[in-house]
Protein backbone atom coordinates (compact mmCIF):
# COMPACT_ATOMS: atom_id res chain seq x y z
CA UNK A 1 0.00 0.00 0.00
CA UNK A 2 2.91 2.29 0.75
CA UNK A 3 4.28 1.78 -2.77
CA UNK A 4 0.86 2.44 -4.29
CA UNK A 5 0.55 5.85 -2.61
CA UNK A 6 4.13 6.71 -3.56
CA UNK A 7 3.49 5.84 -7.20
CA UNK A 8 0.29 7.92 -7.36
CA UNK A 9 1.91 10.92 -5.64
CA UNK A 10 5.00 10.82 -7.86
CA UNK A 11 2.76 10.82 -10.92
CA UNK A 12 0.98 13.97 -9.74
CA UNK A 13 3.81 16.26 -8.60
CA UNK A 14 6.52 18.29 -10.36
CA UNK A 15 9.27 17.11 -7.96
CA UNK A 16 8.83 13.32 -7.70
CA UNK A 17 12.20 12.90 -5.96
CA UNK A 18 10.87 14.82 -2.94
CA UNK A 19 7.94 12.47 -2.32
CA UNK A 20 8.33 10.63 0.98
CA UNK A 21 5.97 7.94 2.21
CA UNK A 22 6.23 6.33 5.63
CA UNK A 23 4.01 3.76 7.29
CA UNK A 24 3.17 3.51 10.97
CA UNK A 25 1.86 0.03 11.69
CA UNK A 26 -0.70 -0.75 14.34
CA UNK A 27 -2.48 -3.96 15.23
CA UNK A 28 -5.41 -3.44 12.89
CA UNK A 29 -4.79 -0.02 11.38
CA UNK A 30 -1.79 1.38 9.56
CA UNK A 31 -1.26 5.10 9.03
CA UNK A 32 0.43 6.07 5.78
CA UNK A 33 2.08 9.49 5.95
CA UNK A 34 2.71 11.34 2.69
CA UNK A 35 5.14 14.26 2.45
CA UNK A 36 5.67 16.27 -0.73
CA UNK A 37 7.43 19.53 -1.60
CA UNK A 38 5.59 22.62 -0.40
CA UNK A 39 4.86 23.81 -3.95
CA UNK A 40 3.36 20.40 -4.86
CA UNK A 41 1.00 20.22 -1.88
CA UNK A 42 -1.89 21.73 -3.85
CA UNK A 43 -1.50 19.16 -6.62
CA UNK A 44 -1.74 16.28 -4.17
CA UNK A 45 -4.76 17.72 -2.36
CA UNK A 46 -6.56 18.94 -5.49
CA UNK A 47 -9.51 21.28 -5.85
CA UNK A 48 -11.73 20.99 -2.77
CA UNK A 49 -9.71 17.94 -1.72
CA UNK A 50 -10.91 15.76 -4.57
CA UNK A 51 -7.50 14.27 -5.42
CA UNK A 52 -6.77 13.47 -1.78
CA UNK A 53 -10.22 11.91 -1.41
CA UNK A 54 -9.63 9.77 -4.52
CA UNK A 55 -6.28 8.59 -3.14
CA UNK A 56 -7.95 7.69 0.16
CA UNK A 57 -10.66 5.76 -1.71
CA UNK A 58 -8.07 3.75 -3.66
CA UNK A 59 -6.15 3.08 -0.44
CA UNK A 60 -9.32 1.97 1.31
CA UNK A 61 -10.16 -0.47 -1.49
CA UNK A 62 -6.63 -1.91 -1.49
CA UNK A 63 -6.54 -2.25 2.29
CA UNK A 64 -9.96 -3.92 2.37
CA UNK A 65 -8.68 -6.51 -0.06
CA UNK A 66 -5.76 -7.21 2.30
CA UNK A 67 -8.17 -7.28 5.29
CA UNK A 68 -6.49 -4.38 7.07
CA UNK A 69 -7.43 -0.78 7.62
CA UNK A 70 -5.27 2.05 6.30
CA UNK A 71 -5.49 5.81 6.75
CA UNK A 72 -3.75 8.39 4.57
CA UNK A 73 -2.30 11.47 6.23
CA UNK A 74 -0.93 14.26 4.02
CA UNK A 75 1.69 16.12 6.02
CA UNK A 76 2.80 19.67 5.22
Amino acid sequence: MKELIKYIAQSLVDNPEQVEVSEVLGEQTSVIELRVAKEDLGKVIGKQGRTAKAMRTILSAASTKMRKRAVLEIIE
